[in-house]
């Protein structure tokens, strides 16, 4: 959880406030299908639906209030990997620090399967 402080007062932002926001923008950048999730069970990719987005979504925390993020998605057969990877990071961290205020050092995209 991030503190937020000012002179009005202070603000505390959670993990899943993080992680709504990232899984939101990722899935909506071109040639991503959906947010992964790998089961511990049987070692499967399962594709996460919207409700549950925020499994595929790490957020590490850093001492000087900023944030790293993982995320893991399932992308389109067909398309240009390094484009669209670069296109989510691009984004997710516009998106984050304009809605929370929170600077994103790093956005990490793990591509875990591709569907037609």
């Amino acid at each position: 959880m991030i503190q937020l402080k000012s002179e009005f007062g202070e603000i505390s932002v959670s993990s899943a406030v993080f992680s709504n926001i990232t899984g939101m923008a990722a899935t909506n950048c071109f040639g991503v299908k959906g947010m992964a999730y790998r089961s511990m069970t049987d070692g499967l990719v399962h594709l996460l639906r919207r409700e549950a987005m925020s499994k595929g979504v790490s957020i590490i925390y850093h001492d000087d209030n900023s944030i790293s993020i993982e995320l893991h998605i399932i992308v389109e057969n067909g398309v240009n990997l390094p484009a669209v990877c670069r296109s989510i990071m691009n984004e997710v961290r516009y998106v984050v620090t304009k809605n929370t205020g929170v600077q994103v050092q790093a956005v990490d995209v793990c591509v875990d399967s591709m569907i037609l």
